[in-house]
């Protein structure tokens, strides 16, 4: 009677975005949850858990009564809105965390750092760190997201000592760590390294990325001599690598689905007799698109009787449409792609050797795609995962598609065995993954996706989500 009386334990997620939508109707607002992600890992959890999620909801309002009215709904899911001016939101997200942070964290050299968005970055992390502290029950475990908010573990343990709350603190980064001397480019390096250093826990996507961090913070004066540790004044981290996955039974009971059986079917008539290679990116200059198009373009060159007879559809999710950098990037991509389509066209119904859909397309498509494929070709410059990879093996258990992984994805530390591999900034390397894979026998295709799907299946959303959280309670 004891356990099943016994209060559930808190546990409190926070990322700079809530992982769902408000919208606005006639004065009344609603809210849903969008799925996948941690959402659908710890759905699962609710027996033993207590979950609430600290975001903000995509939205300025200024409004006392309106945020009340949206508070009200937000908590109906679950969810806890933190409300910022739209200027210290645009500065913090656009100034700092994604003109700064995020080329920094994927090896890009050449921002420029502004004081005034410095500001506005540490706004907002006090911010959050206000409203979670205020609402934090002592014992609540309390899981911190990505880059966004990397001051927060020390602002919040800060506000938590204050009001006599003990929470344990962890953190997870969803992008790669950059090599300490790459790190130290950043003015505000060590600003960043203090905010973590008093979390009980770091997750880190792959062991380069963790050894990178652990590197940087010995560098600020910390301890690791013990394996997945960090000693910093008088405090222990555990510093780990924490796979992400994906679910892979979403993409097998939706290739059952009738629309994406019949898509498939349209499909495979259009391309039957063609090899199609599918890429699919957020449009992202981490992602080499630009260098991945150069890179089919010379391998049509090299091996010009295969014109009209393979196909890359590259899907180009749009991103940050209002930033010049990747305005100019998706200009530069269709200038490329004029180029090779006009280069390598074959005059026939279905002779184009590229197609480029700079849009966002249904998950219906999107496992209909992956289905017919025969290649899949990533080739990120740095990513912390690249989940792609993942989802494309999960609709691959018949055909056995090949998977040609750039060697610098995150994904690459676990896949390489039963992918083809080549560095994303070399167009020759790149030709021959392309032609390695259209010419590989079909035994081996089937024991590298073997390979694969192993993989795939002993890291799932749900398996990441439990380690997480054993070790935030251990």
């Amino acid at each position: 009677m004891e356990v099943e009386n016994e209060k559930k334990r808190g546990l409190i997620i926070v990322s700079n975005r809530l992982p769902l939508s408000v919208e606005e109707d006639n004065g009344s607002y609603t809210s849903n949850f969008s799925s996948g992600g941690l959402v659908t890992a710890l759905s699962g959890l609710t027996k033993s858990i207590d979950f609430r999620w600290f975001g903000w909801p995509g939205m300025a309002i200024k409004d006392p009564e309106k945020q009340k009215t949206v508070s009200d709904v937000l908590a109906e899911k679950g969810a806890v809105g933190i409300f910022l001016d739209e200027q210290l939101a645009h500065d913090h997200y656009n100034k700092i965390s994604n003109s700064v942070l995020w080329p920094i964290l994927h090896y890009q050299s050449g921002v420029i750092f502004n004081e005034d968005a410095w500001k506005a970055y540490q706004r907002v992390n006090e911010i959050f760190a206000d409203t979670v502290a205020s609402k934090a029950t002592s014992g609540d475990l309390i899981w911190v997201h990505d880059y966004h908010l990397m001051l927060l573990p020390f602002l919040l343990r800060e506000r938590l000592k204050k009001q006599g709350k003990n929470c344990p603190i962890g953190f997870t980064l969803h992008t790669p760590f950059p090599a300490e001397d790459f790190w130290r480019a950043l003015p505000v390096q060590k600003d960043l390294l203090n905010g973590l250093l008093t979390c009980d826990v770091i997750g880190f996507h792959t062991d380069e990325y963790k050894r990178n961090f652990t590197e940087s913070c010995c560098s600020r004066g910390a301890d690791s001599t013990k394996e997945d540790q960090v000693h910093y004044e008088g405090h222990e981290i555990c510093v780990g690598t924490f796979v992400v996955g994906i679910d892979p039974q979403k993409f097998n009971d939706s290739m059952q689905d009738p629309e994406v059986q019949k898509r498939i079917h349209e499909l495979e008539e259009q391309y039957e007799g063609t090899t199609v290679i599918i890429g699919v990116d957020i449009l992202d200059y981490t992602k080499g698109l630009v260098q991945k198009l150069e890179g089919y373009d010379h391998f049509l060159k090299s091996y010009p009787d295969l014109k009209g007879k393979v196909t890359l559809i590259q899907v180009a999710i749009p991103s940050r449409k209002e930033v010049k950098e990747y305005q100019d990037l998706e200009k530069e991509i269709s200038t490329v792609v004029g180029k090779i389509n006009g280069e390598h066209l074959i005059a026939t119904p279905d002779g184009t050797p590229l197609i480029y859909m700079h849009r966002s397309v249904s998950f219906t498509e999107l496992t209909a795609l992956y289905f017919i494929s025969d290649i899949c070709l990533l080739t990120s410059q740095r990513d912390g995962m690249n989940l792609v990879a993942s989802e494309y093996v999960a609709c691959q258990q018949n055909k056995h598609g090949v998977l040609v992984l750039s060697e610098l994805t995150g994904a690459a530390s676990f896949m390489s065995g039963g992918s083809v591999t080549f560095h994303p900034s070399s167009v020759q390397d790149l030709s021959d993954a392309v032609y390695k894979a259209l010419t590989m026998n079909e035994k081996e295709k089937k024991e590298r996706h073997e390979n694969l799907r192993e993989f795939i299946t002993a890291h799932t959303r749900q398996v990441t989500a439990l380690i997480a959280h054993c070790i935030l309670i251990s």
